[in-house]
């Protein structure tokens, strides 16, 4: 077999996924990024635009987007909705004063053409703080059980002490194979 056959042989058998991950400014969005891969949590800025990182996951190359959530970030998000295979919205769950605001862009996305389908993972993050809404109250907020239109599941988590990211990711990772 020559080198050019072998190597197209292997991009086939390589599985790729493409994640976008969104979510209101201070939710947590690059804090997880970062304890997903290891990496040190101690000093994050927010993001003015985008992060991207490649993980692995079950086999499975993630290249994960991680795009600033500032209102006036937040009308760019449209330009990387194409071709994404996975989406995670991060909730900050001791945030009670911005829920309505994160109701409101969720739909938004949900709306969207281009994101239509797309498995959703709803990590209600900083459970490790004291008055964080639990993960069913953050479902509640979000009306989550309303979307019939795609695969969704909610988990709660914190960045901080990387609880609930590795279920949550996995689970997203095992429904992007079953849709592939």
């Amino acid at each position: 077999m020559g080198l050019l056959k072998l190597l197209r042989s292997l991009k086939k058998n390589e599985k790729e996924a493409r994640i976008l991950v969104l979510g209101l400014d201070n939710a947590g969005k690059t804090t997880i990024l970062k304890a997903l891969s290891e990496e040190d949590i101690s000093t994050i800025m927010p993001t003015q635009g985008f992060n991207i990182k490649a993980l692995t996951q079950d086999g499975f190359k993630l290249n994960v987007w991680d795009i600033g959530g500032q209102k006036a970030i937040r009308p760019y998000w449209k330009n990387y909705y194409e071709n994404t295979d996975g989406l995670v919205y991060v909730v900050d769950s001791s945030d009670e004063v911005r829920l309505k605001e994160c109701v409101e862009e969720l739909q938004s996305l949900l709306a969207e053409e281009n994101l239509k389908n797309v498995p959703m993972l709803v990590f209600a993050n900083k459970q490790d703080l004291q008055f964080a809404l639990d993960a069913e109250e953050i479902m509640s907020h979000l009306q989550l059980m309303e979307i019939k239109d795609r695969t969704w599941t909610i988990q709660a988590c914190s960045a901080v002490t990387k609880e609930g990211l590795q279920e949550g990711m996995e689970w997203l990772v095992k429904t992007i194979s079953e849709k592939k």
